[in-house]
């Protein structure tokens, strides 16, 4: 692959270009988030590792320069905790966020499943097929039906809405915010309240065992998850 890695610092960029290189990617390097916006423009990586806290452009404002033109992957790596940033970032575009320090089997697993989904070559992932299956239950994207073990289950709209939103981003995490936007078209997250009241009955409706989700999960205070094939 070819990684972009952007942080402004340097030991974290030497560490992570003797790592991948290892494996035999290509690094590309940046030091600032503008000279990280415009290797992204230029060189075209496969997937792109971002610091938030760089000179020049945030990482923010990275994330949100690749997104006006690129769908490659974009994994944040950060030593903030807030889970304000983490909303913020991945509500800007990034697809994935592990904070810092963090283990090298974690990040090497979180590029794989990013570059997995993204399909190896940065280009857009695709929408899910027509049919995707969760267990027994199956999801016709297209025809607006949902099916377990071969019997209709009836869904409200808002319901449908909220599954769509969570199929169509499959395996990556939706935060709140988006989950508003999709469903109601607004930001403003007043009550998650909702959110917990509309997973819960997604999971009596879904899951196996509504009590231990393996496909409709929760990532606390951030969002959810939808997972296709349960994790082992």
């Amino acid at each position: 692959m070819k990684v972009l890695i952007a942080d402004d610092d340097g030991q974290m960029v030497r560490a992570l270009g003797l790592l991948l290189r290892a494996r035999g990617d290509e690094v590309i390097a940046a030091r600032d988030g503008a000279e990280a916006l415009q290797a992204a423009t230029a060189r075209h990586p496969d997937v792109c590792l971002v610091d938030l806290g760089m000179p020049k452009l945030s990482g923010f404002e990275v994330i949100e320069g690749i997104r006006a033109f690129s769908a490659v992957p974009i994994l944040v790596l950060s030593g903030r905790t807030d889970s304000a940033d983490k909303v913020r970032a991945l509500d800007a575009g990034a697809d994935d966020y592990v904070t810092k320090p963090f283990g090298v089997d974690e990040l090497l697993a979180r590029l794989r499943a990013l570059v997995r989904r993204a399909g190896h070559d940065g280009a857009a992932a695709p929408l899910p097929e027509a049919v995707v299956r969760l267990g027994e239950v199956s999801v016709d994207v297209g025809a607006h039906v949902v099916e377990r073990g071969g019997v209709p289950v009836r869904l409200t709209p808002t319901e449908w809405k909220f599954l769509e939103t969570l199929v169509r981003n499959a395996g990556r995490l939706v935060t709140r915010q988006m989950l508003y936007r999709e469903i109601w078209g607004t930001d403003d997250v007043q009550d998650t309240g909702y959110l917990r009241l509309y997973v819960s009955q997604l999971r009596r409706k879904l899951e196996a065992d509504p009590a231990h989700p393996v496909h409709l999960l929760t990532e606390q205070g951030m969002g959810y998850r939808l997972v296709l094939e349960p994790q082992e």
